[in-house]
């Protein structure tokens, strides 16, 4: 079977037609995209697919892509889907003459594996449109170029189109990929949905479209973190997070990660979800504790659960709006709440209407999307109004850079603050994680053990959290508890079966964190006490591969949040400083148009080119966004570029002088 998977793989578009196979309904599949294209774009469109194929097959071929297209709103190629399973193997079982290729062909394959992803036969890995390729003709070709590749080449990928192998060196990238980079006065929404239909451009996400995604283990530390210093922020020093609760919505996209991090919190959650099959999946992978229909008995359950004290989430099936106007009336208090619909996408599935089932909403949606939209916009109005009565009673509320307060601003609802020039409430970033975390250099550090053994893991397990706790013992003050945080999850990592896919571990470290472990996996899987090399990586969501005005860079105050400067540099200097493959994207958790990330992966194979490339690379990766950050005068990063610059001489960065505000604002009164 496996030296079919290998031919499989080195043919790449097939050399006979592959029979046509019926759509398998055994599987959740993305929803049917809006008509947006004109008659001559249909025509363009079928130009377009049918160029990966033999001209004997158009005949044939053309109708069948038609029918996709007129059915779904985009040509996914199913009949050319591999019929070997899609899921990361060990890396020393691909087809491939470089290492490094390898290891993406494995991490591609993990992004596409059932398990992990969230519309495998549409090639889209979380998200509701975080797609990997376009379609499975591009697959097949990225995969037979990775198989072909030496290290003195270079794939160079158009939005999951492989242009091809082009001559490089050993020190250069082997994968550089572009998502949806358009120019921008066509980055609106509807852009999205024409460009992608046509077969030109994608959405990657963050780390769909890099092949970084390792499954819901990410979202889920992020957002245990992102919870426990929310509720350290709200509560009192003698408070205990045991009874509060945590409201929120979302199990599809973004997987079971809430109440997963809400156990590993402490708290009681409830996560709200529309789509029943969504919600089961989770409840029966134990993503979730218990499963509840009736609004009376999540009611009931909840109180006795806040009486009680327990840690325990629920999943209700039905709309989010539901429970947080039946918790208003019940006097239900609600400490901590949030959102984690996909409303970057908000009018193709990412968010469902109040009053609508999830059959009707995605019925309404095919047939009239105007309506549909104008569904969402009510129900964003009526979502929040209930929020506010609840904020009103002391929960303290925060935007997930989901876009929830960018879309519901733009519906008329009422979050904008008295002077209306700024939300009402704040992102997460600009609370918590921004000032907490990525001012001082700390983000979501990745790996994955090319062995595809759980033991393997294991020992990494136990070698970062060896390297962290000696860190810790000479960290600064500032940063004791995100270390501390961090050494607890990794000792827990385990017991919490967080594994999908790929044998893969994350956890938030800042530059000397993530040099350190990096240097203890390269020099291990010399030793051999890795049975494989290490692939190194990390979320977008991170220091400085990020320009985001609504979430990753709502902290910086100095009008630069609007500009993409950081994340070019990020990737460009990450490039030629040792990375194995580098992406940048238009678009991720906040919508297209409104985010620009870059993004890496680093193979470590334990030898010495491999040391030499973790330091310099994950040095700057990190330090690129402290030094911006700091230059917008957040303090939090000032602290942290004086610690980088002292570890390393020839940083040598642009430092910006504070004035004080009485200059500024006598200036102005005199002038009034």
């Amino acid at each position: 079977m496996e030296d079919t998977f290998k031919s499989e793989v080195a043919e790449g578009i097939p050399t006979v037609l592959p029979p046509k196979v019926e759509r398998d309904h055994t599987i959740s599949h993305a929803p049917r995209r809006k008509d947006i294209l004109t008659k001559s774009e249909e025509k363009l469109a079928l130009r377009n697919a049918l160029r990966y194929f033999p001209k004997q097959w158009h005949t044939v071929l053309a109708p069948e892509f038609l029918a996709e297209l007129r059915s779904y709103g985009r040509i996914y190629m199913y009949r050319f889907r591999p019929q070997y399973a899609m899921h990361a193997r060990p890396i020393d079982d691909y087809p491939a003459a470089s290492k490094q290729a390898a290891a993406i062909m494995l991490m591609i394959q993990n992004n596409l594996d059932p398990a992990v992803a969230q519309h495998p036969h549409e090639l889209i890995t979380y998200g509701g449109n975080g797609g990997v390729f376009q379609n499975w003709a591009q697959y097949r070709l990225t995969m037979q170029y990775l198989s072909q590749m030496t290290d003195e080449q270079t794939l160079h990928l158009y939005s999951g189109h492989p242009m091809g192998l082009f001559p490089s060196s050993q020190h250069a990238p082997r994968v550089v990929v572009t998502n949806g980079m358009m120019i921008p006065n066509y980055s609106k929404p509807d852009d999205w949905e024409r460009f992608n239909a046509l077969g030109v451009t994608q959405y990657g996400q963050m780390t769909a479209g890099s092949y970084m995604y390792i499954g819901p283990q990410g979202i889920v530390h992020g957002t245990t973190i992102t919870v426990m210093n929310a509720f350290r922020k709200h509560l009192t020093v003698d408070d205990t997070i045991q009874g509060k609760v945590f409201l929120t919505s979302g199990l599809g996209g973004m997987s079971g990660a809430q109440p997963k991090a809400g156990n590993i919190a402490g708290c009681i959650t409830v996560c709200a979800e529309i789509n029943p099959v969504a919600a089961r999946k989770r409840h029966e992978q134990g993503w979730v504790d218990r499963l509840l229909e009736n609004i009376d008995e999540l009611v009931e359950q909840v109180q006795l659960a806040m009486d009680q004290k327990e840690t325990i989430s629920f999943a209700y099936i039905g709309n989010i709006v539901e429970v947080w106007e039946a918790f208003d009336r019940k006097n239900i208090h609600i400490t901590v709440g949030s959102d984690q619909t996909s409303l970057h996408n908000p009018w193709s599935g990412g968010y469902y209407p109040m009053g609508l089932t999830f059959a009707e909403s995605n019925a309404l949606l095919a047939t009239d999307p105007d309506r549909f939209k104008r569904c969402v916009q009510e129900s964003l109005v009526r979502h929040v109004d209930a929020i506010n009565k609840h904020v009103a009673k002391g929960t303290y509320f925060f935007d997930y850079g989901n876009a929830f307060l960018l879309e519901s601003s733009r519906a008329g609802a009422a979050v904008w603050n008295d002077k209306k020039d700024q939300f009402r409430y704040p992102s997460y970033v600009q609370d918590i994680l921004g000032p907490m975390c990525f001012d001082y250099g700390f983000g979501p550090f990745r790996w994955v053990c090319t062995s595809g053994k759980a033991l393997d893991l294991q020992k990494s397990d136990e070698i970062a959290m060896t390297v962290l706790e000696e860190l810790r013992k000479e960290a600064p003050v500032e940063i004791q508890q995100q270390m501390q945080d961090n050494i607890q999850w990794i000792k827990e990592a385990g017991k919490n079966r967080l594994v999908v896919g790929s044998q893969a571990r994350i956890l938030y470290a800042d530059s000397n964190g993530r040099i350190a472990i990096a240097k203890a996996f390269n020099e291990a899987v010399k030793s051999g006490l890795f049975e494989a090399p290490i692939v190194l990586g990390r979320d977008h969501h991170d220091v400085s591969g990020t320009d985001s005005p609504y979430r990753e860079t709502s902290n910086i105050y100095d009008g630069s949040q609007f500009t993409a400067d950081m994340a070019i540099h990020n990737v460009i200097g990450d490039s030629f400083r040792g990375a194995t493959w580098v992406s940048i994207h238009n678009g991720g958790g906040v919508g297209w148009g409104e985010v620009i990330n870059g993004g890496f992966g680093l193979l470590l194979d334990g030898s010495a080119e491999a040391a030499f490339k973790l330091e310099k690379m994950l040095y700057f990766d990190v330090n690129n966004g402290i030094a911006r950050r700091a230059w917008a005068r957040n303090k939090e990063a000032n602290q942290a570029l004086d610690r980088a610059m002292e570890r390393n001489t020839t940083l040598q960065v642009t430092r910006a002088q504070l004035v004080d505000d009485d200059i500024i604002e006598q200036l102005f009164d005199l002038s009034e």
